[in-house]
């Protein structure tokens, strides 16, 4: 908001000024079907997709704050049996890339019972009051009305009033000096949707986004999450379902019957993430075989790596979505 400059001039009221004020009247102006049952050891099934301005009275302004930083001590944790970098960080709300960078882990590496683990510290910010705003003065010329000081400076005629002890029956005259109460913060504005990637709607491109983000914190190649994107997309149409075809749920469409997790576990997406994933990070271990559990999965064709960890009834299926899935880590990545 623009402010106008102070003025010397302070506001004149007489006893005669006063009465005229209170005697005279001053009008105020305001402004592809699920993917069949298979055979074969830890089997997922694919599906086709579907077709696709209150005022504020004036305050001091208050002194800068400085805004710090508290930082918490750092954490230890003693792994237990069964215990995953993946889980440890879960369970402390720390990233997993935390915890490997604080120990020197890489995606691969293997933890063992009895081992101390560095959570790391957690950057706790502390919230600072925002300053007060600061009001104006404006100095009032022929023809000037309240209402329309008011419009010009963004505020409400009422808060005007209120400011300079006037009333909707007072008059205001040129030479006054009229005290401008800051303009109340403005509503922020809400906030953006997430940006969307082409051909996805919202939920598709959420979920999209967590495939992208966990891929980049196992250091996944790009090639290796465009391969997530478009089996996911296969599977699930990129949406966490809770059906599919005999007993295949969420967004990769794994099985609890062939070892992928309990249901529960299955519709955690970002468990099942790291499970297509696989790899040292593999919240199942060896129990299933992710893509990085695919010797020379990078140098396999993209439906065919697909395949070999969802061994799916249409396997020729995944590779309509290569082009799509690109684009989509493009956007969204």
């Amino acid at each position: 908001m623009r402010r106008l400059p102070s003025s010397p001039r302070p506001v004149r009221v007489t006893a005669d000024t006063a009465r005229r004020r209170t005697a005279m009247v001053w009008p105020a102006a305001v402004a592809g079907t699920i993917a069949l049952s298979l055979t074969g050891e830890n089997a997922a099934h694919a599906a086709p997709p579907v077709p696709p301005l209150a005022a504020l009275p004036p305050a001091a302004p208050r002194a800068a704050v400085v805004v710090t930083t508290a930082v918490a001590p750092p954490a230890t944790y003693t792994v237990r049996p069964g215990d995953t970098v993946w889980a440890i960080a879960r369970a402390h709300g720390v990233e997993t890339a935390s915890i490997q960078a604080a120990n020197g882990l890489g995606p691969g590496s293997v933890i063992q019972p009895g081992q101390v683990l560095a959570l790391g510290p957690a950057a706790m910010p502390v919230d600072a009051p925002a300053p007060a705003p600061t009001a104006a003065t404006h100095e009032v010329r022929p023809g000037d009305t309240v209402s329309a000081i008011a419009r010009a400076n963004g505020v409400s005629v009422d808060a005007v009033l209120g400011a300079n002890g006037l009333t909707r029956a007072s008059i205001i005259y040129p030479g006054d000096v009229l005290q401008i109460p800051a303009a109340a913060a403005a509503a922020p504005a809400a906030a953006s949707a997430p940006a969307t990637a082409p051909g996805l709607d919202a939920e598709q491109s959420e979920n999209a986004r967590l495939i992208i983000r966990i891929g980049r914190e196992l250091g996944v190649s790009d090639r290796g999450i465009v391969i997530a994107l478009g089996t996911a997309m296969q599977e699930s149409w990129l949406r966490n379902l809770d059906w599919g075809d005999r007993d295949s749920l969420g967004l990769f469409q794994q099985r609890p019957s062939m070892g992928w997790g309990t249901a529960e576990q299955i519709r955690d997406r970002d468990r099942a993430t790291r499970v297509f994933y696989g790899g040292g990070a593999d919240p199942n271990g060896a129990t299933t075989r992710g893509l990085l559990d695919i010797p020379g999965w990078n140098q396999l064709a993209y439906a065919d790596a697909a395949q070999a960890v969802q061994i799916s009834a249409y396997p020729d299926r995944y590779a309509q979505w290569e082009s799509p899935a690109t684009t989509w880590l493009q956007v969204l990545g």
